[in-house]
């Protein structure tokens, strides 16, 4: 049986917020109205993160006054699928991207044409 990483939370968000700085800068001055939150457990199995609100590709005119986007990253399910912290580190990284990415209008498929 494998061993769960155990990572408290304030580590975890630490460390969500160390790949959010990894982020060019280019690429975060353009997000807009969204906000990323650490979530223990998911809403349904298998995920690591969501992203839920409306892709700035699709975002028009009637655009105002909404609720931010959210990116829910979650913890241990990251920690539970991770062998060392090293490997949580990385898959954290990985997840803000792919989330980050949702944010910007790219899917899933054109995701892993990119190799995330």
């Amino acid at each position: 049986m494998a061993t769960v990483i155990e990572v408290p939370r304030e580590k975890f968000e630490e460390l969500v917020s160390e790949a959010l700085d990894m982020i060019p800068p280019d690429l975060t001055r353009l997000m807009d109205n969204v906000v990323v939150v650490v979530v223990d457990d998911p809403p349904e199995p298998n995920l690591l993160g969501l992203y839920t609100g409306v892709p700035l590709t699709e975002r028009g005119g009637w655009y105002s006054a909404v609720l931010p986007d959210r990116i829910e990253i979650y913890r241990n399910p990251i920690c539970q699928i991770c062998e060392t912290e090293d490997d949580v580190v990385e898959e954290v990284q990985i997840t803000v991207v792919h989330e980050i990415a949702h944010h910007f209008g790219i899917d899933d498929a054109r995701l892993h044409e990119l190799g995330w």
